[in-house]
């Protein structure tokens, strides 16, 4: 069994590829998802768990997955500010209890008033945040690829820091790899890429540069084979992280030959 894990608050993980829930054609692709990528944490909206009329694809979702063998991570996304965030990260606890992780407090925390680009509000997620941690939840803060802001975060007691490779949903990659790479540099406790994930070069590539983790969603949920996908996407993810604990070659201005030159026939 491997000692590389992933630990964030008084969990350890395996698996170093998280998924969502949602955006998927149908509950039979999100569990064949779920189960090809190998995940040991799924992410879920509260707010759509919360919908009393016509049932959810994640609230049948909910109701489907083996919770023994998966961490729920509850999501605020909806909130548009850090009182919606608040009142969402309780009703998420609620949802743990349900499915018998009574020891689950985690809270993917999203504050995101910009409808169009959905780019998360820096100052409501530090607030939010700030609250939570007191109020005993383990925080994952979903941001901006600010570096500042990353150490605020973590100085006031964030589990981990969640930032975007590009704006949710986009597929455009990984835009930010350099302040992400200055993140992880800076920082000492988990940096999981979140948003923007288009390929499984884009999660290869975060984890070569040692990223801890990856949370992806759309590129699996609107791909033409999801499962298919996801699975390409772990070992995307395995490949990645072996890669930064081999330790790539240092790059240079010269060509070297792979062959030795003496003893040439000249």
């Amino acid at each position: 069994m491997t000692t590389d894990k992933l630990k964030i608050g008084n969990h350890e993980f395996t698996s170093r590829l998280i998924i969502g829930s949602g955006k998927y054609a149908n509950l039979d692709d999100a569990l064949a998802s779920i189960e090809k990528s190998h995940t040991e944490m799924l992410t879920v909206a509260i707010r759509r768990l919360q919908i009393t009329h016509d049932r959810t694809q994640e609230q049948n979702l909910f109701t489907k997955v083996d919770w023994s063998q998966i961490t729920l991570l509850p999501n605020t996304a909806g909130a548009r500010t850090a009182e919606d965030a608040i009142r969402m990260a309780f009703i998420a606890k609620e949802f743990t209890k349900r499915i018998g992780q009574d020891d689950n407090f985690f809270i993917k925390l999203e504050v995101i008033p910009d409808p169009k680009y959905l780019l998360p509000d820096p100052v409501g997620t530090l607030k939010a945040a700030k609250y939570l941690i007191k109020s005993g939840f383990t925080v994952l803060p979903y941001i901006n690829a600010d570096p500042i802001l990353a150490m605020h975060l973590e100085d006031i007691g964030c589990a981990t820091v969640m930032p975007l490779g590009s704006p949710i949903g986009s597929g455009q990659g990984l835009q930010n790899l350099h302040n992400i790479q200055i993140i992880k540099d800076t920082i000492n406790i988990p940096v999981i890429v979140d948003a923007g994930i288009r390929a499984p070069s884009d999660v290869a590539n975060a984890l070569e540069i040692g990223v801890d983790a990856v949370l992806v969603n759309t590129a699996i949920a609107r791909s033409k084979q999801p499962s298919a996908m996801a699975e390409a996407l772990y070992y995307a993810a395995l490949a990645g992280r072996k890669a930064y604990l081999a330790g790539s070659m240092e790059k240079s201005q010269n060509a070297n030959a792979s062959s030795p030159i003496s003893g040439l026939f000249l």
